[in-house]
């Protein structure tokens, strides 16, 4: 039996995200970023600039018998858009546009139930979280917003 959900379920989010049609042409990135910082839509799963911690989770026993734990945990992501312009507003547009289609992909349709579960790894998930950063400089705009997935499972 697994310890925690937090690696399956952030495998089976990027699994989604990156199987998101409204996100072709975002990099879907796993953890940190390790390639060319250039590229205009990022989408990052288990980090956050700045922030070490990319998931957090905790526990508590499910009933009597201490079996079965419930866990309840958030990955943190980010979504860095950038522009070699100067103008912001598209950026901060075109970075909640992308956390809408995050907040897509997490819901339940006739062609993905199984979307809140993550696969099936955990109970439900959701949305649970943002905070946006707006930055201009000699090499152009840029908006980050950062937000979290929050999920409850039964290990």
């Amino acid at each position: 039996m697994a310890t925690s959900a937090v690696p399956f379920a952030i495998d089976a989010l990027l699994e989604i995200l990156r199987a998101a049609p409204a996100l072709a042409g975002v990099q879907v990135i796993d953890g940190p970023p390790t390639e060319d910082q250039s590229v205009s839509d990022q989408l990052f799963v288990g980090w956050q600039p700045g922030d070490s911690e990319g998931a957090s989770l905790m526990q508590d026993f499910a009933y009597a018998g201490a079996r079965r734990r419930n866990e309840t945990a958030v990955i943190n992501c980010w979504i860095d858009v950038w522009s070699g312009d100067s103008s912001i507003r598209p950026r901060r547009l075109r970075a909640f546009e992308l956390l809408a289609v995050v907040e897509d992909a997490l819901r339940a349709t006739d062609i993905a139930p199984e979307a809140p579960t993550l696969g099936g790894t955990v109970q439900w998930s959701q949305l649970s979280a943002g905070a946006l950063q707006q930055s201009l400089s000699d090499q152009g705009s840029r908006a980050g917003l950062g937000f979290s997935v929050s999920f409850t499972a039964r290990i």
